[in-house]
């Protein structure tokens, strides 16, 4: 039997709704530092983001690191090897996937990109001091680890 008098919910005050908002807003806003200039799309920038930091990866290490969907993990490596930014290689250790990389082309585009994306990290976080800044990337990592434990069904209560 279901509860007649449910708890009442209001969207705008729903932590992951607003987590959900504020993570398609501050996405757009930097992706609108960098798509005219260079041509990628939120999902292109982040895989070449990763590959910057930590070549060579396979697309489920993409996917898992960024918690991006498989989908948009292969389109993205899709459009970034076709027009010559990232290269597959088959693996060493295992034949089913191959390792992800920049070309030096996609080098050259992460080491441009990068300056223009922490411009608009700094704009963003210019309303907050360095004590918030870091409060609110410590906040951020206990959800994310958080939400990770719940997936996974690990509870540390």
């Amino acid at each position: 039997m279901t509860d007649p008098n449910p708890p009442a919910l209001s969207l705008r005050d729903y932590l992951p709704y607003r987590l959900a908002v504020t993570s398609n807003q501050v996405s757009r806003l930097v992706a609108r530092a960098y798509q005219d200039r260079f041509g990628l799309t939120i999902w292109e920038w982040r895989v070449i983001a990763l590959l910057g930091e930590a070549a060579p990866m396979t697309a489920q290490s993409l996917s898992d690191i960024a918690a991006m969907d498989k989908v948009s993990v292969s389109r993205a490596v899709k459009a970034l090897v076709e027009r010559g930014l990232v290269n597959r290689s088959e693996r060493v250790t295992d034949r089913r996937s191959r390792d992800l990389r920049l070309t030096d082309t996609g080098l050259q585009v992460y080491r441009e990109i990068t300056p223009v994306a922490l411009e608009a990290e700094a704009a963003l976080l210019t309303g907050l001091d360095d004590a918030e800044a870091a409060m609110l990337a410590d906040m951020l990592d206990k959800l994310r680890r958080r939400a990770g434990e719940l997936l996974s069904g690990s509870t540390s209560d």
